[in-house]
């Protein structure tokens, strides 16, 4: 009998009879690489889980992590705080597009959605308009797994088995179809999609509608790129309708499309962004919400000892959480990470497009160093194929994620022009042994 198969561990997003049979782990990682406990290295072309955008074991990160632990374990960030917290908030706010001037912790990106949406819904309240509560996400968006966050994502099969959730909730359509497949970056038709948001404000009525929140270029469920000028009609309309506007970047935040975030590669600036992920390179949970100066100035008419949010968590800027998101943001000016990823994101988009060729592939989407091979699904088995083509990638020497029928691809931002090569090259062959 496997050891593991009497662990008592239950995995997310894991089919643990299969796990406990088979077990995946690692013992190891650093660069570019994972090493498993059977010592077999691969090449890491997830970024952990899109999220190791400086590459694994940084040592400036690790340092750092390692001196905090040693002075300052633990302090409350409610009525309090400590000088790290202080100067996270100022760098983010930094590197943000104009006006995103204010910083809410958290301790992931799904509590990042959570508090973008009660901050928005709480904005409205504050300004007396306490008609303004419902939200607006879009089909195949993820936003974590909150029930807020839950609520306005759109991948059915995660909601299947928790709801009733939030109410008065609805969701654009997904702007893409067919005529757009093989898609290199943004496509250039397809803008028309914004105006589905103008059908559903006459639907529920825009002075009800608190907030529209959508992620820059949709992620986990599969990779789609904005078409030119949607983002800008978003905006356009929510603007028109005083409706929020919150941008997830919980996936596309810190240099994955070649800027700090996707709203200054796109030039649309949101009211709110929610961070996590890439923001301490994967090392210490953490998540943020970026709030313009106008949402927080709303809260701050009522009694100065008041408090103006009543929304929190024990965890918010942990003082390690801190220690690695400031070394992170280091390493990545150290490293030119986002020039890095501008320079190298079309030969990553020429090498995935090289794969449409092949019989099997029913589409591909590229866009910064993000990628979606859509597989054709296998009659009465939907995702099998692409199941199997990550496990013939890993027994290759490449972890990459299988995700319905698609192969998911979102490296660490400091990949070679040669390791770009190997990921594609490898994955053509593997391709041309799955049936």
């Amino acid at each position: 009998m496997n050891p593991m198969s009497t662990s008592a561990l239950w995995a997310p997003f894991t089919p643990m009879r299969q796990f406990n049979r088979q077990p995946m782990l690692f013992e190891s990682a650093e660069g570019m690489h994972y090493t498993t406990t059977e010592g077999h290295r691969v090449l890491d072309a997830m970024a952990g889980l899109w999220c190791v955008n400086a590459g694994h074991g940084q040592a400036r990160i690790v340092e750092a992590i390692r001196e905090a632990a040693g002075r300052l374990d633990f302090v409350s960030s409610f009525k309090m705080s400590h000088p790290a917290a202080l100067s996270m908030a100022d760098q983010l706010a930094a590197i943000a597009p104009a006006g995103l001037d204010k910083v809410f912790f958290t301790n992931s990106g799904s509590e990042a959605v959570d508090t973008a949406l009660k901050i928005a819904r709480a904005y409205h309240q504050a300004r007396g308009d306490s008609r303004r509560t419902k939200l607006i996400g879009r089909a195949k968006g993820y936003h974590g797994m909150g029930f807020g966050g839950l609520s306005v994502s759109g991948i059915g099969r995660q909601k299947r088995d928790f709801g009733p959730l939030l109410g008065d909730v609805a969701h654009l359509p997904l702007p893409y179809d067919a005529g757009l497949r093989f898609s290199n970056g943004q496509p250039q038709q397809g803008a028309h999609y914004a105006d589905a948001l103008l059908q559903l404000l006459e639907v529920h009525d825009p002075a009800t509608v608190a907030a529209v929140i959508v992620e820059p270029v949709t992620g986990s469920g599969g990779v789609y790129a904005p078409p030119v000028g949607y983002l800008q009609r978003l905006r356009e309309i929510c603007d028109r309708h005083g409706v929020l506007l919150i941008f997830d970047e919980v996936i596309t935040g810190f240099g994955r499309l070649g800027h700090s975030f996707a709203a200054q590669a796109f030039g649309v600036t949101p009211d709110l962004m929610t961070l996590a992920k890439g923001l301490t390179n994967g090392a210490v949970p953490m998540g943020a919400v970026l709030v313009s100066g106008s949402v927080y100035d709303a809260f701050m008419a009522g009694p100065e000892q008041a408090i103006e949010l009543m929304h929190g968590y024990t965890y918010s800027a942990h003082p390690l959480a801190c220690a690695a998101g400031l070394a992170t943001l280091a390493v990545h000016e150290e490293l030119g990470i986002n020039a890095h990823v501008r320079q190298v994101a079309p030969v990553w988009q020429s090498a995935a497009l090289a794969l449409r060729e092949q019989t099997s592939v029913q589409d591909i989407r590229a866009i910064g160093l993000l990628c979606a091979v859509e597989l054709k699904s296998r009659e009465n088995a939907p995702g099998a194929r692409a199941a199997e083509v990550a496990q013939r990638c890993f027994d290759a020497g490449l972890l990459v994620r299988a995700s319905g029928e698609n192969i998911v691809l979102s490296p660490p931002l400091i990949i070679s022009e040669e390791q770009i090569a190997l990921i594609f090259d490898t994955l053509q062959r593997v391709l041309d042994q799955v049936a």
